[in-house]
């Protein structure tokens, strides 16, 4: 990606709507691009925070290991998503892994002392990386809550109705989900197991609820689904 491209991406990331044409023009000077394959590792956890990234194209997930080897999924995102972020806030070795899905994927990646040094010289773009963590911190929140007072069923419809309203396409009455999601990343992501997912997707299918294949989910009424 040559020096306009990185520009012409930065200035489509609403992160940086509030920066000036020179600003960007600045940060595009000091962003590197990379490219790393499918199901490969972007960091792990202990390695230095000394990096945020900016995703250009494909799927992250975000997530960590149980005690006993199990992989829980924190957070996936989707392009012109901020990732790495707790560097800017104190993080000194990452606590969490971030790992491409089932495609390429791109990313712009900054050096925290860079980025801090933006932070510093612009109050707007400050106040934007606070309410985004914010956002991410309120998001947690609200996945513990329901993993403490709600039964596995309900959080996964929960789930399937969220990233609808997200990422899903309105055609009628019907909303389709296109995905890189597998059962088990759902099973991950909801605190449940492969075979909860299998069996609530399968019931809600047989109710003509939703149907769903390996790439895409279809809710046929969100306001039916529950």
């Amino acid at each position: 990606m040559d020096h306009a491209s990185k520009t012409t991406f930065l200035h489509q990331f609403p992160l940086f709507s509030v920066l000036s044409t020179e600003e960007v023009e600045q940060l595009a000077r000091l962003v590197e691009i990379k490219v790393k394959p499918k199901y490969s590792y972007i960091y792990l956890p202990d390695e230095p925070s000394n990096n945020v990234f900016f995703l250009v194209k494909g799927t992250i997930k975000i997530g960590t290991h149980s005690s006993d080897g199990r992989e829980v999924i924190k957070a996936i995102l989707h392009p012109t998503a901020l990732f790495g972020e707790l560097g800017l806030v104190g993080e000194e070795r990452r606590q969490d892994f971030a790992r491409a899905m089932n495609e390429e994927v791109k990313l712009c990646v900054l050096k925290v002392s860079d980025f801090k040094a933006f932070m510093q010289s612009n109050h707007k773009l400050c106040l934007k990386v606070i309410n985004l963590i914010g956002g991410r911190l309120r998001r947690a929140e609200s996945r513990l809550e329901s993993l403490i007072f709600k039964d596995a069923r309900t959080r996964i419809i929960e789930f399937l109705k969220d990233s609808a309203e997200k990422r899903g396409r309105r055609v009628g009455y019907e909303m389709l989900l296109k995905h890189s999601l597998t059962q088990q990343d759902i099973a991950n992501l909801t605190g449940t197991s492969r075979q909860t997912v299998t069996s609530v997707l399968n019931e809600l299918r047989k109710s003509d609820l939703i149907y769903f294949n390996r790439r895409s989910i279809l809710i046929r009424d969100m306001a039916k689904l529950a």
